[in-house]
């Protein structure tokens, strides 16, 4: 049996509005539970794909000054 995960994320959040999103994310990071991550990675990727580049940039540039060592 294979398990797509992304296809199972996008059929459970489609239609979503943005408040719903906000809340979703906002309760994964809240709890902190290694399984929501990949969830989050899919909206990452998601968003990655529809970005520009400006916004890409402002991204990254936002998680290097978060991890800057």
């Amino acid at each position: 049996m294979s398990f797509q995960i992304r296809e199972a994320i996008t059929t459970n959040v489609t239609g979503d509005s943005s408040a719903v999103f906000s809340e979703t994310i906002n309760d994964a990071i809240a709890r902190g539970e290694e399984h929501l991550l990949p969830g989050l990675g899919v909206f990452l990727e998601a968003w990655w794909k529809d970005a520009s580049e400006n916004e890409r940039n402002a991204f990254t540039s936002k998680l290097e000054k978060h991890f800057v060592s």
